[in-house]
């Protein structure tokens, strides 16, 4: 850990050793303030999160030793280096007891002193760096890649390959479900942060306050149940990516504080005075017309163009039915079913689900291929298995076509007829697909036979 990147207390009552301590841990690239006293150091302590306190034992008032108490029963703070003369090391045992990162005795090398600040600097960092990936937003799973070969997906993976090494902000459109969180994760993977931490908030499921505490953090106090300081999401993300997802149901109050922080690389967290160097690149995304809402009044103009410098838009499922086939397989390999082996499909249900128009894209087609592996009484899926709203959708040719004259009775056994065709027949499948027990169904078979209505090749 660089010094500079180390933020550092020192407390001692004697101004002039302070001053020294001061000066010389500067020179050497630490950012050091200090206090005279271990209330004084409490109250710095309170107001920014410091990584280590050099601290003596003998304050007057509050001891060195009673301020590390307070210190380290508080909620994760600073690492504390104690400062001892030689007649008071049983005292700077006990203060090892209790927390205290280390001790080092009166007189000492300044060099030594460097080294003990910079490893503890260290531990601070990493212990910071362990509690912010614990806050990521993740999906189910780390895959970085897009399916398919269709003009338009060929298309985002060229916008993604030549975006991916800049640090400029990204606006990726379309509709629900198209995976702009995929395509933002991919921007990510292939870019200089893909080390760094990715980090996701859905900017719609909060409420103003909310979603200002949760991208800036907040103060200790800072509103009613702020009981301990609370580090925002764009720290969270120091050096890696920021995806706002949803990014035009923000208010337009938080559109201001937004926009400064894209403008001046800088977070105030609620409740501080204090403004924070933050270096995250911004992914934004939204399935509405931001341009439209910037006419409407609804979103800010300065910030619209602030965040479409790159913009990728991602085509709706229906508009790139080539990839159906391609995504399916890609599901049926990859969504893992309890006690269930390896899945195949066949072609005619694979021709019914790419004829079907998927008005919730491509996490729709997701979750149905995941429920049609679990309902699927074998390891083939078949037309059986398929929802009865996709098969009823868009297909008219194959199921149930109509004259608008017909009477209900008679579409019903139309599509009732169908189905068990599109089954092979199967009678408890195709009982499961209309949505009635099969016990129904033999009636209404039973209906058609003795009135001369059932076809020879669905007689048993």
């Amino acid at each position: 850990m660089k010094p500079e990147s180390v933020s550092l207390l020192v407390v001692d009552d004697e101004e002039r050793i302070r001053s020294f301590l001061t000066s010389e841990l500067e020179r050497r690239g630490f950012a050091v303030e200090d206090a005279a006293s271990g209330e004084d150091a409490l109250d710095r302590i309170a107001a920014r999160d410091f990584h280590v306190v050099l601290m003596d034992l003998r304050l007057p008032g509050m001891t060195g030793l009673e301020a590390l108490r307070v210190i380290r029963n508080g909620e994760p703070g600073p690492e504390v280096i104690i400062i001892t003369g030689h007649g008071a090391i049983d005292t700077a045992i006990e203060a090892i007891r209790l927390g205290a990162y280390h001790y080092i005795t009166k007189p000492f090398k300044l060099r030594e002193l460097e080294i003990h600040i910079r490893k503890a600097g260290e531990k601070v960092a990493l212990e910071r760096k362990s509690r912010r990936l614990e806050r990521l937003v993740l999906t189910d799973a780390p895959e970085w890649t897009i399916v398919g070969d269709s003009p338009g997906i060929r298309e985002v993976l060229r916008l993604i390959e030549k975006m991916a090494p800049s640090d400029s902000t990204v606006l990726i459109t379309g509709e629900s479900g198209t995976g702009k969180e995929l395509v933002a994760r991919r921007i990510h993977h292939l870019s200089a942060r893909r080390d760094a931490p990715f980090v996701a908030v859905n900017c719609g499921t909060f409420q103003e306050s909310l979603l200002e505490t949760e991208l800036f953090g907040h103060e200790k106090g800072a509103f009613t149940g702020a009981f301990q300081t609370r580090e925002g999401l764009f720290e969270v993300a120091q050096e890696g990516t920021l995806f706002l997802d949803e990014i035009g149901e923000i208010s337009n109050a938080l559109q201001v504080k937004l926009l400064r922080a894209l403008q001046e690389g800088e977070i105030r967290r609620v409740g501080s005075e204090r403004s924070i160097r933050v270096d995250v690149r911004i992914l934004a995304a939204t399935n509405l017309d931001l341009s439209e809402a910037v006419t409407a009044g609804q979103f800010r103009e300065d910030l619209f163009y602030r965040l479409n410098v790159l913009p990728v838009p991602v085509p709706a499922l229906r508009d790139r039915r080539d990839d159906i086939a391609a995504l399916v397989h890609h599901f049926l390999s990859t969504i893992s079913i309890p006690g269930k082996g390896p899945f195949t499909i066949t072609e005619r249900a694979l021709d019914a689900l790419s004829r079907y128009s998927w008005p919730g894209n491509v996490r729709e087609l997701k979750n149905t291929v995941e429920r049609m592996k679990i309902l699927s009484e074998d390891t083939v899926v078949d037309l059986a298995d398929i929802p009865r709203e996709v098969l009823g959708v868009e297909s008219p040719g194959e199921i149930g076509a109509t004259d608008p004259a017909m009477p209900l009775a008679d579409v019903e056994r139309r599509h009732i007829l169908n189905v068990l065709r599109h089954t092979d027949n199967n009678r408890t499948k195709a009982a499961r697909v209309l949505g009635i027990s099969t016990r129904t169904l033999y009636n209404k078979l039973g209906e058609y036979e003795r009135g001369g209505v059932l076809p020879p090749d669905l007689r048993r």
